[in-house]
């Protein structure tokens, strides 16, 4: 195991934010990556400012089917590649939705032990995203790195992931993202390391 991919899952494994590098789906696009099991208000408001992409939730496909939680569109007809479920909101304990605070006891109701599709609602500010079966050896993204290293850390079987934006609006790479990482230790693992 090389020494940035021990560095990654003991950084999962503590409930720390790692950035994923290798993305061969998205034209290498980077992302954010923790233990869903992990993701507080602070977690989650610290990828809404720094990361700026669409904050998700990323599941095997056996815990969104036991939410109530199938694709989008699960056809070949237009479709994006990209494996949306319904959006989802606690039904208990938020009020708007949005708030980080919010978006973390959403995350939590998803996580909580038991939890159903009766204890979510739809529409709303938490997106999930269901992984291949076959996870990272079938589709070779953040989506199912992030699993796959949460599970490695012994975290779960589910990730918050959230691509990365430069300031400008276009998508960053990890060369624009240096003084960010340095100035919070946050350790880097590429999706390669993981096959």
């Amino acid at each position: 195991m090389s020494g940035e991919l021990e560095a990654a899952l003991a950084a999962i494994a503590a409930g720390k934010i790692v950035v994923l590098t290798g993305d061969r789906l998205r034209g290498g696009d980077i992302d954010f990556a923790m233990a869903a099991k992990y993701a507080d208000a602070a977690a989650i408001n610290f990828m809404a400012t720094h990361g700026r992409g669409l904050i998700c939730l990323a599941l095997t496909p056996a815990h969104a089917m036991r939410l109530g939680i199938g694709l989008i569109n699960p056809g070949a007809a237009r479709q994006s590649g990209r494996p949306h479920g319904r959006s989802i909101e606690a039904r208990e304990g938020v009020s708007t939705g949005i708030s980080a605070a919010d978006r973390a006891r959403t995350i939590a109701v998803a996580m909580a032990e038991g939890s159903s599709g009766d204890d979510l609602v739809s529409p709303g500010h938490v997106f999930p995203l269901i992984a291949a079966p076959g996870g990272i050896a079938e589709r070779p993204a953040a989506l199912e790195a992030a699993i796959e290293l949460t599970r490695r850390a012994g975290a779960g079987e589910a990730a918050v992931i959230c691509s990365i934006m430069r300031d400008d609006g276009e998508m960053a790479r990890i060369d624009d993202i240096t003084d960010l990482i340095a100035r919070y230790n946050l350790t880097v693992a590429d999706i390669a390391a993981l096959d």
